[in-house]
């Protein structure tokens, strides 16, 4: 079956949709399923769910997604430490925090996302990559390109062109990887640069890599084309007939319990509040009028709140009392500028009326948001 294209997904959802009792009980053995929607948060709990429900004992899965621009992050990372929340904020690009372990990817349109579900006892993620390469081979048989000891695949040796990570459950596993076809580089590029300084932190850090599009090197490598292909190959190997499911991620009669599982994933308390502890040692370089100021700020970051916060301040640049209360408030806050920035608007208003304090006050706060 050749692929349709995603702008017909929401229509053919309805057409091929299979009732729940046989959807998931197809007696071949294996099953390839593709979600109807590019939304991050709706395709990780299709993972979760299919993990935590489905009896892989009897029958294997193959999931193939696509998301709207987002950055997704392992389970033991730090978001502050992988990207620029900052620009994610402007360009209103999603971040998320996956179930599994590995290093921070950025996803659109013209990335491909495949997730292996086995028992397992049959997990085996060089064999997937492999079938993916052999998958790609049968497309452009000139195509150089290879699986490495680190479970990525390059192209021409040098360009990583797929990432893996796995959830190792007790019965049940889950192998997934990238496949980058047209996804927008200069986004990729300035989205997982980390501006922050003076952060410290056990967390899984991302090991860079040279990336290259699977369109740069021949036109005709759409998604569509890569997807089937893929699918194609899984079938083979799994002798079933060529057939993608399309479901709807957002349908509680054929995924019991997935909104919950979606809202989960969206919570600040997930995708911030699972950072393993950190803390932040840096000099804020603050220009008022025409002088240059040294601020020195130290905090512990735990469960994604300020536990420790330290200040040191030039002496008499703000009343004392101002300042502990700045700190005081601080500590137990979210380690966020929406959070950091109602804290130090109320905290102006009983500030005193003074333009002086006032200016020194928000280049203050402004300094202590842009840290977050």
């Amino acid at each position: 079956m050749v692929l349709q294209s995603f702008k017909n997904c929401l229509w053919l959802s309805c057409v091929l949709r299979t009732p729940k009792a046989c959807f998931w009980s197809t007696a071949s053995g294996a099953l390839i399923i593709q979600s109807v929607s590019n939304d991050v948060y709706q395709n990780l709990a299709v993972e979760d769910w299919i993990h935590d429900h489905m009896d892989l004992e009897k029958q294997q899965v193959l999931f193939l997604w696509r998301n709207s621009p987002a950055v997704v992050i392992g389970r033991h990372q730090n978001p502050w430490q992988e990207c620029n929340l900052r620009l994610l904020r402007q360009k209103n690009i999603k971040l998320a925090r996956r179930r599994s372990g590995g290093g921070t990817v950025y996803h659109d349109l013209g990335n491909i996302n495949l997730t292996f579900f086995t028992t397992r006892k049959k997990y085996e993620r060089m064999e997937n990559l492999k079938l993916v390469v052999k998958a790609l081979k049968a497309l452009r048989p000139q195509l150089d390109v290879r699986v490495t000891d680190r479970y990525d695949i390059l192209l021409d040796r040098q360009y990583k062109i797929s990432g893996t990570a796995a959830k190792l459950g007790r019965t049940s596993a889950y192998h997934h990887c990238t496949l980058l076809c047209n996804a927008d580089k200069f986004v990729l590029s300035s989205v997982l640069k980390s501006p922050y300084k003076g952060l410290k932190s056990n967390a899984t850090p991302s090991v860079p890599a040279l990336v290259k599009n699977l369109f740069e090197e021949d036109p005709s490598l759409t998604s569509e084309v890569l997807l089937d292909a893929i699918a194609k190959e899984y079938a083979v190997q799994h002798q079933i007939d060529h057939h993608i499911t399309l479901i709807n991620p957002a349908d509680e009669t054929l995924l019991p319990g997935i909104s919950n599982k979606t809202k989960e994933l969206q919570t600040w308390e997930w995708v911030y509040g699972k950072t393993p502890k950190f803390s932040v040692s840096t000099c804020l370089n603050m220009a008022y009028k025409d002088s240059l100021l040294e601020v020195k700020v130290n905090m512990d970051v735990k469960h994604g709140r300020i536990e420790v916060c330290n200040i040191d301040l030039p002496e008499q640049w703000l009343p004392p009392g101002l300042y502990s209360e700045l700190v005081k408030n601080l500590t137990g806050s979210k380690f966020c500028p929406n959070e950091t920035t109602t804290l130090v608007t109320t905290l102006l208003r009983v500030c005193p009326q003074d333009n002086e304090l006032h200016s020194r006050w928000s280049l203050l706060c402004e300094n202590m948001i842009r840290l977050m």
